[in-house]
């Protein structure tokens, strides 16, 4: 049976899944990174479970499965022609020949890109965005980034460097961004920045059920997660937090709109649990900056496969390059 492989490689883990040509995931695993082996070691990591997924399901369906190609969405900035990891800081990869790597061992075409796009990929083709033919993608997670699918085919840009909006500077922000900029977007609304702004305040003084619950030393355990669950229970700090990250998200996109204009804009990550308390100030900012033609159709909604647009995307990645290539 034709099937494909789809691999996301995130710092801490990798899924790897068995996806049918209709978008089906029919069975995945997922391992630990373990980053600090090196390249080498995650790269027969990546391989060693497209084998064991590829007879996991071969055990459990009774067929013969012989995969067709696969996909990784990998961090960073990734050439995806070239099939090199130009550079993933958090897996310590620079100018890496991944795909050449992996198809050499595996004997089996792989294409890699950037894990946003494939998730934003997978999100458009075969989740929220399904039926609709410009999407615009973005995932709110320790940084932010973007993409943009338009009649099923990603868009990239000079360089391949399209679609990392949470390094626009906005007015307002000071916070120094790993990048070298200052007041970057994600530095307050990644959920890794609303915790660390969160954090901030904390520890100036102001008053929130969050450093009852985390007191002390104990406030570095803090998640995104906490933030939610004070919100609505009516903490005005964790509110404050939400509202302002919602509200320089639909700013940043009000900029967006106008040069890419979508139907629909897919927010993934854990910005997508956060839900309308992200996503109504969005909305809200948003359609208050764009024409009305812009907004007359636009919809906002979350992510309908967070877990799996990873895994799908890649393997229908792999799916399209592949049929382009024949």
């Amino acid at each position: 049976m034709e099937i494909y492989a789809g691999v996301d490689v995130g710092g801490t883990n990798i899924v790897c899944g068995l996806v049918t040509p209709s978008g089906e995931v029919v069975h995945q695993i997922k391992r630990a990174t373990e980053v600090s082996k090196g390249p080498d070691a995650i790269l027969e990591k990546i391989a060693s479970m497209i084998e064991e997924a590829a007879a996991g399901f071969a055990g459990r369906s009774g067929a013969a499965v012989s995969v067709t190609a696969a996909g990784i969405g990998l961090p960073g900035f990734v050439d995806p022609e070239e099939g090199i990891a130009r550079f993933a800081g958090n897996l310590g990869w620079r100018n890496l020949p991944a795909a050449q790597r992996l198809q050499a061992r595996l004997n089996l075409p792989v294409y890699i890109d950037n894990d946003v796009r494939t998730y934003v990929f997978g999100e458009a083709m075969y989740g929220a965005g399904k039926g609709f033919k410009d999407v615009l993608g973005l995932t709110v997670g320790t940084g932010i980034a973007s993409a943009m699918v338009n009649d099923g085919r990603l868009y990239y840009g000079y360089r391949n460097m399209a679609g990392e909006l949470g390094h626009i500077v906005m007015e307002g922000l000071s916070d120094p961004c790993p990048c070298g900029l200052q007041g970057c977007l994600e530095t307050y609304a990644s959920a890794s920045g609303m915790v660390r702004q969160a954090k901030k305040r904390i520890q100036s003084g102001e008053a929130s059920i969050l450093q009852e619950w985390y007191p002390g030393e104990r406030l570095e355990d803090l998640a995104a997660a906490d933030l939610s669950r004070a919100y609505d229970q009516g903490d005005p700090l964790a509110r404050s937090v939400m509202e302002k990250a919602g509200t320089l998200l639909g700013r940043a996109l009000s900029y967006a709109v106008p040069l890419y204009s979508p139907e629909l804009i897919i927010v993934g990550g854990g910005g997508a649990l956060a839900g309308d308390r992200l996503l109504e100030p969005l909305r809200k900012e948003l359609y208050s900056r764009i024409l009305p033609d812009y907004r007359e159709g636009l919809r906002v909604a979350t992510a309908l496969n967070n877990d799996d647009a990873g895994v799908t995307g890649s393997a229908m990645y792999a799916k399209q390059r592949h049929a382009a290539s024949v």
